[in-house]
This record gives structure tokens, C-alpha cells and sequence, in this order.
């Protein structure tokens, strides 16, 4: 484990709308304390922020003594071209979820690709052996579909709305695995093995599912990027089904491990995140209301 000497407590934050929900506070600041290290990890609200607004807030990471922040929906690609550097996968993937400050330069990492191809190998190997529909090619989207390439899957279905998104993942992806853009949802699960949500909806105060029910079956596998709920109206009628599900706890925990040995250069067990998010997760059961 390295020493930290530049932020002997490390200050952590993560910007987006809506984030009240989020478990990465109570992570971060559990891993860090079994470390013997002190954090404070800050939610950022920023409903409806501009390029303009983005800046000026990445400005204040720079200059207030942040080791690091989290970016979520819907700021990961907009972040892209106002941070100093990039790792090659950030640039690759064109969206970031963490970035580290770095002798005040700002460098962009994304961890939801590491963090669900590490996802991915508690489905096992056959879960990739049929095609793959993501529905979403957003910022998440992004790195799910980074992480499916990276973990040689057949083919890679991709369904959203915004063509436009579609067509720029689709070409980011070419030389690294087998594409294919759906015109619908029913066109990307068609002889599909597995389902993957990486769009918002379904997290509360949504109650939606981003695919028609009706069009899940029992052998299928569906995975979750939202956590919030844990079980989203996608996963409960999976489940119905029989179909074999994944939450977004995994993507939630794995991203979070990678992003705090970027802040922190200190690895962080698994048991004491996995744990800090749990205990979230049974507090926001207990008290539906405030989920």
C-alpha cells in the first residue's frame, strides 16, 4: 500500500442529478477508514449545469484541495473535453466517471468499464457466448459496451433512441468487436443470451422499465447498471420470467473500488465496500420514503 502524502485526508466528491441516492459517500469513506485513512466525500447536486457550469465547477475541484471526484449522468461525456488528460481507455471509451487531481492537473479515468468487466465474471463465460442487447449509449452505455468488447462477447446489439449516440459508439467499437445497432428493443433482444439497462430508467423516482416486459423471457440473463432500487421494474420482471439477474450492485461496487485506488493509490477490500453499500442499501428499505 502506497503512503499518502499529498491529501492525508482525502477530500472526494461526485457531481451529477440526481445523486441524493448515492452510496458512494459511505463507501468511499468506509474503505478509507479501514485504511486508517480519513475522507470526506461531498454530493454535488448540479440539476441542469451548462459547459459553463460544468467548468467552473471542475475549476473548484482543481483549486480546493480535491483528491479526486465521481462523475455521474448526465455529465460523464460532457466532462470529456474539460479535463487536462485522459487515461487510453477514457479517450477510447469518450465518457469518464472519475477524475483524479493530479499535481492540479485534472485526469480523467473511467471505471465503470473496469468495474463491470469485473461485473461481468461473476456471470461466468457462457453468459457471453450469445449476442448481447445494451440498451443505451450514453455515458454508462459507453463503458458497458467497452467492457463487453473487452471481454470478447459474440455481438454487441445497441438500442437507443439518440441514433446519432448509436452510430458514434458503434465506430468507437468497430476495430474491438462485433457491432450491430437495433432499430428497436424487439430487433436487439431477437436470439439475444443477455440484456444490459444502461439508462436511467427504472432509478427512483422512476417506476418505468427502458424494455417492454413482455419481451423478456427465461433465457435470458438482465443486468442492471441503476442500484436505486436494487430491484428495478426491469429486474422484477425478469425475475418473474426466470430470467437470471444481475443488480447494479456489482458495477456499483467494482467501479468504486477502481476509482478509490485512483484517489487514494491504496487498495480498498472489497468486504468493506460491499458492506458500507448493503448497509445502504437496508437503511433506504427500512425508510421507502426517503429512497
Amino acid at each position: 500500500m502506497k503512503e499518502i502524502a499529498a491529501h492525508p485526508a482525502l477530500l472526494l466528491g461526485l457531481i451529477g442529478a440526481p445523486i441524493t441516492h448515492s452510496a458512494s459517500p459511505a463507501m468511499h469513506e468506509a474503505a478509507a477508514a479501514e485504511l486508517g485513512i480519513r475522507a470526506y466525500y461531498h454530493l454535488i447536486e448540479a440539476r441542469g449545469a451548462d459547459r459553463a457550469d460544468l467548468r467552473l465547477m471542475l475549476e473548484g475541484v482543481r483549486r480546493l484541495g480535491f483528491a479526486g471526484i465521481n462523475v455521474t449522468f448526465p455529465y460523464k461525456e460532457a466532462a470529456v473535453p474539460l479535463l487536462d488528460e485522459l487515461s487510453p481507455a477514457a479517450a477510447a471509451i469518450g465518457a469518464v466517471n472519475t477524475i483524479v487531481v493530479r499535481k492540479r492537473a485534472l485526469v480523467g479515468y473511467n471505471t465503470d468499464a473496469s468495474g463491470f468487466a469485473r461485473a461481468l465474471d461473476e456471470l461466468g463465460e457462457p453468459a457471453l457466448t450469445r449476442p448481447v442487447a445494451l440498451i443505451g449509449a450514453g455515458g454508462v452505455g459507453r463503458a458497458i459496451a467497452f467492457a463487453l468488447a473487452e471481454k470478447s462477447v459474440t455481438e454487441i446489439r445497441i438500442f437507443d433512441r439518440n441514433r446519432a449516440k448509436v452510430a458514434s459508439l458503434a465506430q468507437a467499437l468497430a476495430a474491438r468487436a462485433k457491432v450491430r445497432p437495433a432499430e428497436s428493443v424487439e430487433e436487439a433482444l431477437l436470439d439475444a443470451g443477455g440484456l444490459i439497462n444502461g439508462t436511467p430508467v427504472g432509478m427512483l423516482p422512476n417506476r418505468e422499465s427502458p424494455v417492454p416486459l413482455r419481451l423478456l423471457r427465461d433465457n435470458l440473463w438482465v443486468a442492471e447498471a441503476v442500484y436505486s432500487p436494487l430491484i428495478t421494474p426491469l429486474l422484477e420482471g425478469a425475475r418473474a420470467v426466470g430470467a437470471r439477474v444481475m443488480t447494479g450492485r456489482e458495477l456499483a461496487i467494482f467501479q468504486a473500488l477502481d476509482a478509490f485506488e485512483l484517489f487514494s493509490g491504496a487498495r480498498a477490500s472489497r468486504q468493506s465496500m460491499s458492506a458500507a453499500f448493503d448497509a445502504v442499501m437496508e437503511r433506504r428499505a427500512a425508510k421507502p420514503q426517503a429512497a
